[in-house]
């Protein structure tokens, strides 16, 4: 208690310096930790995967689209056990501002396939009596104030005109790494509306993607080469990958950015290290005098040198509790204004065990210099100097 009482006294002796170096602690951790959460909330999709489900889509591009009578002759490869499809919707709600993923799926086997989505059978049975029905994210639903029963209109972008859905089912997900900001209507609608238009028959029976569900994820690439195999040198070859490999490709068109944002985020502890570094040194050259005095009394080298990391870690463990304690209501404001654009953004234990980690290091790095200098000093050399 004593040498606690005295760390907390000297790390609080030059007042105006200390809070200066907490704020720039407080900065830097809050900074790092929001900057690493940005990292893994893109990532979100990539760790939401299942390997037990695989993407089959066109070999040319994402753009192109399949044949319906694919999914029959997937069905029958060996090794699958599912197949769902699903096409991309985009309509636009009020503004581009609201952006939020919206696909065309077949109900009854796509839910199948996602078990992590879930939703009661009440409002299941609804969407599925319903064809102008939708579901949505339970997150989706508070962010916009909708509830069962409302209408949602869109405009349409890839499916011109004005649509109309209304909510039947409001999804939960089963952990926190779900997308709850997902819509789901139905494939049936969308392909209707597609054969009546003119010339749109022979695209109504198409669709974006196949979604096949396998028993084995260690058979996923014998299965997805038996699926590409099938339709090989056909008018449309398909590429089939596991949905991890899937998300990873979306993630990988900005790899670029994602290197960036994470090597600032390194740069700032850099950069806090050498300020507290400083501070640091700044603290043994003033107090030269004094920690002589201490040698002079009998107290050994040791004891220096726990006074001077003591006092580091104290200030770095004092900014990097406030500095986390802030990151999350800045991570909160950060979601509000970037609105839908990360389904999952939240401070994982991960996120938190890194700041921590960060903060011990700065102040064991900020304190082995002038920690090893002052257990060198000569006693006779540091009574002689003023401080």
């Amino acid at each position: 208690m004593f040498l606690f009482k005295l760390l907390l006294k000297n790390a609080f002796r030059h007042r105006l310096r200390t809070l200066l170096t907490l704020v720039g602690l407080v900065v830097a951790v809050c900074a790092f930790g929001l900057l690493r959460t940005i990292v893994q909330a893109w990532y979100a999709g990539v760790d939401a995967t299942s390997s037990t489900r695989l993407i089959t889509r066109s070999a040319i591009s994402l753009t192109f689209p399949l044949p319906l009578h694919y999914a029959e002759r997937i069905r029958g490869v060996e090794g699958v056990t599912a197949v769902t499809w699903a096409n991309w919707f985009g309509g636009i709600y009020i503004t581009e501002r609201n952006f939020f993923a919206q696909f065309a799926v077949e109900p009854q086997s796509y839910f199948a396939l996602y078990p992590e989505f879930r939703l009661s059978d009440d409002e299941k049975q609804a969407f599925l009596r319903d064809r102008q029905g939708a579901v949505i994210g339970a997150k989706l639903a508070r962010k916009f104030g909708w509830k069962l029963g409302d209408t949602i209109p869109l405009r349409g972008t890839i499916y011109p005109g004005t649509w109309s859905f209304t909510v039947r089912g409001i999804y939960r997900g089963a952990d926190a790494k779900t997308d709850e900001q997902q819509m789901f209507i139905h494939w049936k609608l969308l392909a209707e509306s597609i054969r009546k238009r003119a010339g749109g028959a022979a695209q109504a029976d198409h669709v974006g993607v196949y979604i096949v569900g396998i028993q084995e994820p260690n058979d996923a690439p014998l299965v997805g080469q038996r699926i590409d195999a099938l339709f090989k040198n056909s008018l449309a070859e398909t590429l089939t990958e596991t949905e991890k490999a899937f998300q990873l490709g979306f993630v990988s068109m900005s790899e670029a950015i994602l290197l960036a944002i994470q090597a600032v985020s390194f740069i700032v502890i850099l950069i806090i290290m050498a300020v507290m570094a400083n501070t640091m040194t700044m603290t043994a050259r003033e107090r030269l005098a004094e920690y002589a005095t201490l040698k002079a009394l009998g107290f050994a080298p040791g004891f220096v040198v726990k006074l001077l990391f003591g006092e580091s870690l104290m200030i770095a463990l004092i900014g990097g509790v406030l500095g986390m304690a802030l990151t999350f209501p800045l991570a909160q404001a950060f979601v509000q204004a970037t609105g839908t654009l990360f389904p999952v953004f939240r401070i994982t234990s991960g996120t938190m065990g890194l700041q921590v980690a960060a903060v011990v290091i700065v102040g064991v790095v900020a304190a082995a210099w002038p920690a090893w200098k002052m257990s060198r000093i000569d006693i006779v050399q540091g009574l002689r100097h003023v401080a």
